[in-house]
């Protein structure tokens, strides 16, 4: 069984003015996403700004986060690291936690080989035998790409490896994992502009940006297409396009978080080297949010 269908949010982390973490906020976005249509929430991903976390914040952001969820939609925790063993360490602790599964980004910065890649999953895979793991592939951002080949090995090898979060933009490198596997991987879209096209390829859902501001609408994408209603589903994701290229106008979650203090849900700022969004850019984003019919407090 795959651990969600459809889709779900990339959460951002509410920090206070002085950059702690706001966990008031974070009760407060894990209620309104159980109540309007997502279907998991991925806690300290890299719309939650884990890169600039220290462990302790992060594994108790994660503990929040499941504990407030109370079981009402799954709990994926993002563990990756591009040391081995923090991620093993930080995912054996958000197993024991209840974690309903974990996402694991590829190492970041070493520039692992396939060989590595698969070395370093399957370390993971190993110590949190009876968790569930979604791998993830974001070249873009972390200079290492997961081969399809790769994909296929850790999948046939392991037990517990059932996804991937696909963020290449590469719809071939996407069509030849799901070859490669013979469809028996869990495929989320990365990129919430291809939630359809990576859907007719057998995928099952998006880990989504846009969720944050827009979380019924993104559930309805991927309803609609496992419904059966692709014509209706391939509408709403075209309707979604604008405000998607404008949710990465500079480097996420720079936009995502000014979205929402637009729409009067304020999480506070982004932590350095991050900066906050640029006037140019919040007015065209304020735009596409009005054009795509999200209320913007003035």
């Amino acid at each position: 069984m795959a651990i969600f269908k459809g889709a779900g949010v990339a959460v951002v982390t509410p920090f206070n003015e002085d950059e702690s973490i706001n966990y008031d906020r974070l009760d407060e976005l894990i209620d309104y996403h159980c109540n309007n249509g997502t279907d998991s929430i991925i806690i300290c991903g890299t719309t939650g700004e884990s890169a600039t976390m220290t462990e302790e914040e992060h594994l108790a952001c994660v503990k929040f986060a499941i504990e407030r969820t109370k079981g009402r939609i799954p709990v994926i925790a993002g563990t990756g690291s591009n040391c081995t063993r923090t991620a093993v360490e930080m995912s054996k602790d958000a197993a024991c936690y209840g974690a309903d599964g974990l996402l694991l980004v590829t190492p970041y910065y070493n520039k692992a080989t396939q060989a590595g890649l698969i070395a370093h999953y399957k370390a993971v895979a190993e110590a949190v035998s009876g968790t569930p793991i979604i791998m993830y592939s974001v070249a873009s951002r972390t200079g290492c790409n997961i081969e399809p080949a790769t994909v296929a090995a850790l999948v046939k090898e392991t037990d517990n490896i059932v996804g991937i979060k696909e963020a290449s933009g590469n719809i071939s490198q996407i069509a030849k994992i799901m070859s490669a596997t013979d469809g028996n991987i869990d495929l989320y879209s990365g990129n919430d502009d291809q939630i359809v096209p990576l859907m007719s390829l057998g995928g099952i859902g998006v880990i989504s940006v846009l969720s944050n501001i827009a979380p019924q609408q993104t559930h309805d994408i991927c309803e609609k297409y496992l419904s059966g209603d692709v014509q209706e589903s391939a509408r709403l994701q075209l309707k979604a396009i604008p405000l998607a290229a404008e949710l990465f106008s500079e480097v996420n979650p720079i936009p995502v978080k000014r979205a929402m203090k637009l729409m009067g849900m304020d999480c506070g700022p982004v932590r350095m080297p991050l900066t906050e969004l640029t006037p140019e850019h919040e007015k065209t984003l304020a735009q596409a949010m009005k054009d795509y019919g999200i209320k913007v407090v003035e």
